[in-house]
C-alpha cells in the first residue's frame, strides 16, 4: 500500500513539473514571438506584446475601428435659407448660436446679431471704436433669435434680448446666448461686454435674462451670474460661451477661458472649459475644483450621451478636432478624432434639459463660418449634420476622410514671407553647388 502511495506521490510531482515548465515555456515562446499580428483585427486586446500604440487603440477608445463609435462622424454643412447680409459688406453678421430647441411646434434658435453702418475696424484698433463703429464682429451686438419648420429655412423674429443701459452689464455688447428651460420658464445666458473688445483683450464676465415663453419678452436681471476669477487665475478676465445643461436636478454651466496671454507666442492665448454649478438659474453658481476640465476647444459645445455628457472639442489646444466623454460630467477622455468639426456649434439637443440618464446625442444644429466670403469680419450661420446618436446609424456620416478639392486646398496656401524663406533656402543651395 505505502508503494502506492510513493507511485502516486510521484507522479503527481512529475505532473506539476511538466506543468510548470510548459507554462513557462509558453510564456517565453510569448514574450520573443516573431508571429505576425492577424491580418483579421482581433475585436478584444491579444495577449501578446503590443505596441504603445496597438495598445491604445484597444485601452483608449470605445472601439478599436472609428465607424464602430457612436461618438465618431464626420459632419455636412447646408446653406440656411431666410437670411440677409447686405451682400457679405461686414455690416451684419451672425455668429455663435444657441443650441437649437423645438418649441410650439417649430425650431428656436438665439445667437450675436450685430448690424453696423461700418465693418467692424479690428481688435487691434479697438481705441477707434465708438458707439457706432464697432471693433470685432461682435461688438455692438444684440441677441436676436429665428424660428424654422424644417432646419433649413429660418424666418428672423427680431430681438430677443437687446443691450441693456448703461452701466449694466452688457451695456457695450450682449453676445454668444445659450438657452436653458427650466421648471417650465426659459433663460438665455450671455457675454456682457462693457467695453470695446480690444482694449484690453476679450473680457467679459456671464449675465442671464429669463422669459416665461421662448418667444419672450426677455427680463434683464442685471446681474453678473458667473463673475470672472480672482486674480492670476485662469478665467480671470473671460469667461464665454456659457452653455447649460441639466444634470442631477442641477444646471451645469460649462464655459470658456482664454488665459496663458503671453507676447512671445502667437496665437497668444490658450483655450480651456471649465464648469459652474447651481441649483437655481439665477445662481449662485458654484466653479468646479477641477477647473479646467476639458483642456482644449475654442467654443464649448456638448450633450448629453448615455449617462455621462459628450463635448465637440474643436480649433485650439493639444486635443482640438476630437469628441469627448466624461461619464461624470466632469472628468473627459478622448472618444473619437475626425475633422471639419463645426465652429461655434449650437446642436439640436432634445434632452438638454430633461435630466436623462441615457442621452440619445445630436444629428444636427446650427454653427458659423467665420471669414464667409474671405472677409474675416463677417460671419454667417450654417446647418451641420452628423451621426452622434445612439437612435441612428449613418454609416455615410462614418467615413474615415474628407475628400478636399484643389480649389480648397490652393485657398491655404504659402504666404509672402513663407515664399521668400523658401527661395532663400533654394539659392543656398544652388550656391553650394
Amino acid at each position: 500500500m505505502k508503494k502506492l502511495i510513493y507511485i502516486v506521490i510521484a507522479s503527481l510531482a512529475i505532473y506539476s513539473c511538466e506543468q510548470k515548465q510548459a507554462t513557462e515555456q509558453k510564456e517565453a515562446k510569448e514574450e520573443t514571438s516573431t508571429e505576425e499580428f492577424p491580418f483579421f483585427i482581433p475585436s478584444e486586446k491579444p495577449n501578446r506584446p503590443l505596441s504603445k500604440a496597438v495598445e491604445r487603440n484597444y485601452d483608449a477608445y470605445e472601439h478599436i475601428r472609428p465607424e464602430a463609435s457612436e461618438l465618431y462622424t464626420q459632419f455636412k454643412y447646408t446653406k440656411l435659407k431666410g437670411f440677409d447680409y447686405s451682400d457679405g459688406d461686414g455690416t451684419i453678421t451672425r455668429r455663435d448660436p444657441s443650441k437649437v430647441i423645438f418649441e410650439n411646434g417649430k425650431y428656436y434658435v438665439w445667437y450675436t446679431h450685430r448690424k453696423s453702418p461700418v465693418k467692424p475696424v479690428g481688435m487691434s484698433r479697438a481705441k477707434e471704436a465708438t458707439d457706432v463703429i464697432p471693433s470685432a464682429d461682435w461688438d455692438l451686438s444684440d441677441i436676436f433669435y429665428a424660428t424654422s419648420e424644417d432646419g433649413f429655412t429660418w424666418e428672423e423674429q427680431g430681438v430677443a434680448v437687446p443691450r441693456p443701459p448703461k452701466p449694466q452689464p452688457g451695456w457695450r455688447s450682449v453676445t454668444t446666448t445659450d438657452i436653458l428651460k427650466f421648471k417650465g420658464k426659459y433663460y438665455l445666458y450671455f457675454q456682457a461686454f462693457m467695453e470695446a473688445s480690444g482694449l484690453r483683450g476679450d473680457f467679459c464676465p456671464v449675465s442671464v435674462a429669463w422669459a416665461d415663453s421662448p418667444d419672450g419678452p426677455w427680463e434683464h436681471t442685471g446681474k453678473i451670474v458667473i463673475p470672472n476669477g480672482p486674480e492670476g487665475s485662469w478665467d480671470q478676465y473671460s469667461i464665454h460661451d456659457p452653455y447649460p445643461l441639466v444634470h442631477d436636478g442641477k444646471i451645469y454651466l460649462y464655459y470658456k477661458g482664454d488665459f496663458d496671454k503671453r507676447p512671445e507666442f502667437k496665437p497668444s492665448k490658450i483655450r480651456m472649459q471649465g464648469i459652474a454649478i447651481a441649483e437655481d438659474p439665477l445662481g449662485p453658481f458654484t466653479k468646479h475644483p477641477l477647473n479646467p476640465v476639458i483642456n482644449s476647444g475654442h467654443e464649448t459645445t456638448l450633450f448629453p450621451f448615455k449617462e455621462g455628457v459628450a463635448a465637440i472639442v474643436q480649433r485650439d489646444g493639444q486635443e482640438h478636432n476630437t469628441i469627448q466623454y466624461a461619464k461624470d460630467w466632469v472628468n473627459f477622455d478622448i472618444a473619437s478624432i475626425t475633422e471639419m468639426l463645426p465652429v461655434a456649434a449650437g446642436p439640436f439637443v432634445p434632452d438638454a434639459f430633461t435630466d436623462t440618464k441615457d442621452g440619445r446625442g445630436i444629428t444636427w444644429g446650427i454653427s458659423h463660418v467665420i471669414n464667409a466670403g474671405g472677409n474675416w469680419r463677417h460671419t454667417i450661420l450654417v446647418r451641420f449634420d452628423c451621426d452622434l446618436s445612439q437612435d441612428v446609424d449613418d454609416q455615410k456620416m462614418k467615413d474615415h476622410y474628407m475628400n478636399y478639392r484643389p480649389e480648397y486646398l490652393y485657398k491655404h496656401g504659402l504666404n509672402a514671407k513663407q515664399k521668400a524663406r523658401i527661395k532663400k533656402q533654394t539659392d543656398e543651395l544652388k550656391k553650394q553647388k
